[in-house]
């Protein structure tokens, strides 16, 4: 506590005189272009990630980075979604999954949760689809593997859950809004994109329009591409370039 009584005094003292007419302009209202869904691990910080200001990014965290099927929960993911469309008019939802981590290790054992984290259990439960795929497609993966592939299959079942919301759909189909999968990798700090087109997590592009662009659906009745190897969307050449992250690029 001594540490963030300390980060506070330093705020107040430093940054607050050096900014008062910027924090002015954020009293009168907030602006966010961006709904950021990410996980509540400590280690992932939206705004240091993307260098973003105050007032820059709307952000629903929690354990697992899990946006619940609309309808499947009264609980405030739903609420903070239809309030970030509708009121806010945000541009883009980012869905950010990291390496390593603990939700999606606790839903390759999730049976184990039901007595000794009972309320996690029930929570994990929301992507039980993504553990199942993994399990029935990537079953002869090693644990360092398969964790990998089921960051990226939940991120990927995620954004199918933000288009069960009618105000995502609606934005979608009158192509108002684009949806983005990140994953950030904790111990090298670069970020993975899903291509929507190619079907693969990749290095952002360098050009923002294209981006953008690729990742806005008109089309909202079209499913997600399946592999030929069953109800997963990740082949064996995209599994690698998730373990091994950036540097796959870079060879």
């Amino acid at each position: 506590m001594k540490d963030l009584i300390k980060g506070l005094q330093e705020f107040q003292s430093s940054y607050v005189p050096k900014n008062k007419e910027f924090l002015h302009e954020l009293a009168q209202g907030q602006h966010p272009r961006i709904l950021f869904i990410t996980c509540s691990d400590s280690r992932v910080q939206p705004e240091l990630i993307t260098q973003s200001d105050l007032g820059d990014l709307f952000v629903i965290r929690n354990a697992g980075n899990i946006v619940p099927p609309y309808g499947a929960t009264n609980g405030g993911e739903g609420a903070t979604i239809e309030y970030a469309i509708k009121s806010l008019e945000v541009e883009h939802i980012i869905v950010c999954g990291h390496t390593t981590c603990g939700a999606m290790k606790g839903l390759l054992q999730v049976g184990e949760l039901e007595y000794k984290m009972p309320l996690v259990y029930n929570w994990l439960k929301h992507t039980e689809s993504t553990r199942e795929m993994v399990e029935e497609n990537y079953g002869h993966l090693g644990p360092k593997e398969k964790l990998a592939t089921l960051v990226a299959e939940n991120v990927l079942t995620q954004i199918d859950n933000l288009r069960t919301y009618p105000a995502v759909r609606s934005h979608l189909h009158r192509n108002e809004i684009a949806l983005h999968g990140w994953i950030y990798n904790i111990e090298d700090g670069s970020v993975l994109t899903y291509d929507r087109k190619n079907h693969a997590f990749v290095l952002p592009f360098t050009s923002l329009d294209a981006y953008d662009n690729n990742n806005r659906n008109p089309d909202t009745s079209a499913a997600p591409e399946i592999s030929s190897q069953g109800s997963s969307r990740l082949s064996s050449a995209q599994r690698d370039r998730i373990s091994r992250g950036s540097a796959f690029y870079h060879h």
